[in-house]
Parts: C-alpha cells; sequence; structure tokens
C-alpha cells in the first residue's frame, strides 16, 4: 500500500486497551485496526454531501425609507408596532 509514514498518537487508555482487544481477538495488528479505522473515518467524510446554503435572496428596492441608516431602534419598533405591551 504504497510507503508508510512512523507517527506517534496519544489514544486514552481505556480505548487503547479496547483496540488491543479487539485486534487480539480478530488476528490483527492494532496498526491495521487503526488504519482501517482511519480508512473509515476518511470514506465516511468524503462521501458526505457538503453543506450548502440555499439562496435566501430576494427582489426588491432595498431598504425602506426611514431605515437606511439601520436606525436599531427604529427597526425593532416597526417590528413591534401594534402588538401591545
Amino acid at each position: 500500500m504504497g510507503t508508510h509514514m512512523k507517527t506517534t498518537i496519544e489514544i486514552a487508555d481505556g480505548l487503547l486497551k479496547q483496540a488491543k482487544a479487539v485486534a487480539q481477538r480478530e488476528g490483527t495488528t492494532l496498526r491495521a485496526l487503526v488504519e482501517a479505522g482511519l480508512r473509515a473515518v476518511l470514506k465516511d467524510q468524503r462521501d458526505r454531501p457538503r453543506f450548502r446554503l440555499r439562496d435566501a435572496s430576494f427582489t426588491g428596492n432595498g431598504v425602506r425609507p426611514g431605515f437606511e441608516e439601520g436606525d436599531w431602534d427604529a427597526i425593532r419598533d416597526a417590528l413591534y408596532e401594534g402588538r401591545g405591551a
């Protein structure tokens, strides 16, 4: 499978113990088990559809008169106009 690179990773003690037990039970090596896990995760990431933000644009003539300057108090008042307190 091409070239190999030696690296060091930190794995939680409990997870490593479980992985070693699985590797022994399956008659494989810890290295092969880790590689298989990485391949599975990478394949899942690659096969997952990419997020696309839907087009929420609208047509219009921009901001209504009176709101051009970003007067947030006026915008809030307009939003709650007629709702009563």
